[in-house]
C-alpha cells in the first residue's frame, strides 16, 4: 500500500499540529528508537508481527441500509469513512459492525431512521480519504464518521501528509454542511503480537498522529474522539474477548465499546444531545486546541471540539477547545432480524 507522493504542507498551523504531535509523543526517546533501529531488531520484529498476524480472510459485511425505518420523521443520513475499523473488519454480521451499531444508537436517540452509507476500505491510509469523500457526497450526508491512520502508521506516511489528507476530507465534507466526527489514530502499541521495542515505536507515532488529528480536525470544524490503546484497559485485560480471530482488529464486543464511546459525540454533533450533557468531571473543561490534543493522545475515550470563551474562539495559546471524558458501556444482545434491529450498547437504547 503505497503513499501517493505529495509536498508535505506548511505554515503555521501545520507547524503547531506537528509541535503539538512531538510533545504528545509517550515513549522511547529519538536516541533509544535509532539505537534499536540501527541494530536491525525493528525490522526484525516487523517482519515477526507480519508473520503472528494473520493475512485477511474475507471483506466486512455490508451494513449499508436505513436503520430504524419504523420511525417517524425523515432518515437522518450517515456516511462512514476510512479503514478496516470503520469497515467493521474482524466481524461476519452486519448488525456487529461499528456503522450498524452507531446507525442503531442514533435512531433510538433521535427517535428517527438513520440512512447508513458505508464507504470504508479495509487497508486504506489517509490519501484514500479523497475517493471516499467524492462518492459520500453524492449522498447529500447528515453526519459523516472517520475512522483512519493506523494503516498511516504501519505505510510510516509522513505525520504532515496523512494529516493533509484527513483535513482536506473534513473541510470537504463540513463545505456541504455535514457534521464530522473522526477517532483519531488507535494505539497501534497495544497491540499484543507487536512486541518491545517496536510496540514502543508504534505507540509514539500512534500517539503523534492522534494529536495532530486533533488538532487539524477540530480547526477544520470537526470533533475528534481518542480511540488510544483500543478503547481502555478493558482490551489489554481481556484480549481474547476484545480482539478479533487475527489479534489486531476489535471483535464484535470491542467495536461495540468504540462505538459506545464515539456515540455521544455524534450525538452531540448533531445538536441532539446538548441537553442532557452531564455536569464536567475531573479531567473535563476548556483548554487550548494544543493542549486538548496532548492529554487526548493519553487519555482513550477523549472527546475534543471547538468551543468558545468570552465570545472569541481563540486565545494566547490559540484555539479554544471542550475536552470531555466519555464513559463505556456494555453490550446489549438485541434482535437479529434486519439493519433496522442491529444490536446496540447498553443503556444508548
Amino acid at each position: 500500500m503505497g503513499v501517493a507522493g505529495s509536498v508535505v504542507p506548511v505554515g503555521s498551523r501545520w507547524q503547531r499540529a506537528r509541535q503539538i504531535a512531538r510533545l504528545a509523543a509517550i515513549g522511547t526517546g529519538a536516541t533509544a528508537a535509532a539505537a534499536v533501529a540501527t541494530g536491525g531488531v525493528l525490522i526484525g520484529q516487523a517482519r515477526q508481527a507480519r508473520r503472528t498476524i494473520p493475512l485477511a480472510e474475507a471483506p466486512p459485511p455490508r451494513c449499508d441500509g436505513v436503520y430504524g425505518a419504523k420511525l417517524p420523521g425523515p432518515p437522518v443520513t450517515m456516511v462512514v469513512l476510512g479503514d478496516s475499523s470503520a469497515a467493521g473488519y474482524g466481524v461476519h454480521r452486519r448488525r456487529e459492525t461499528p456503522g450498524a451499531l452507531l446507525a442503531t444508537g442514533l435512531s433510538r436517540r433521535l427517535h428517527r431512521p438513520v440512512r447508513l452509507h458505508r464507504f470504508a476500505v479495509v487497508g486504506a491510509i489517509s490519501a484514500g480519504l479523497k475517493h471516499q469523500v467524492e462518492a459520500a457526497l453524492e449522498c447529500d450526508p447528515d453526519i459523516a464518521v472517520i475512522l483512519i491512520g493506523g494503516n498511516d502508521v504501519t505505510n510510516r506516511t509522513p505525520l504532515g501528509l496523512a494529516v493533509r489528507y484527513l483535513v482536506e476530507a473534513v473541510r470537504a465534507l463540513r463545505a456541504v454542511g455535514c457534521e464530522v466526527v473522526v477517532g483519531t489514530c488507535p494505539d497501534l502499541g497495544a497491540i499484543r503480537p507487536i512486541q518491545p521495542p517496536l510496540r514502543w515505536l508504534a505507540r509514539r507515532w500512534s500517539r503523534q498522529l492522534a494529536a495532530a488529528q486533533t488538532v487539524a480536525v477540530v480547526e477544520a470544524g470537526g470533533w475528534t474522539v481518542s480511540l488510544g490503546d483500543l478503547l481502555g484497559p478493558r482490551f489489554a485485560a481481556e484480549p481474547t474477548r476484545m480482539f478479533a480471530w487475527d489479534r489486531f482488529h476489535p471483535s464484535a464486543e470491542g467495536y461495540a465499546v468504540a462505538a459506545a464511546a464515539m456515540l455521544p459525540t455524534a450525538l452531540s454533533a448533531l445538536g441532539a444531545a446538548q441537553e442532557r450533557r452531564a455536569p464536567l468531571v475531573r479531567g473535563e473543561g476548556v483548554r487550548s486546541l494544543p493542549k486538548a490534543a496532548q492529554e487526548a493522545a493519553r487519555h482513550a475515550g477523549t472527546e475534543v471540539s471547538g468551543t468558545q470563551v468570552q465570545g472569541s474562539d481563540r486565545g494566547p495559546a490559540g484555539r479554544w477547545a471542550q475536552l470531555r471524558r466519555r464513559a463505556f458501556f456494555g453490550v446489549g444482545a438485541v434482535s437479529q432480524s434486519g439493519p433496522a434491529e442491529s444490536p446496540t450498547v447498553e443503556g444508548l437504547a
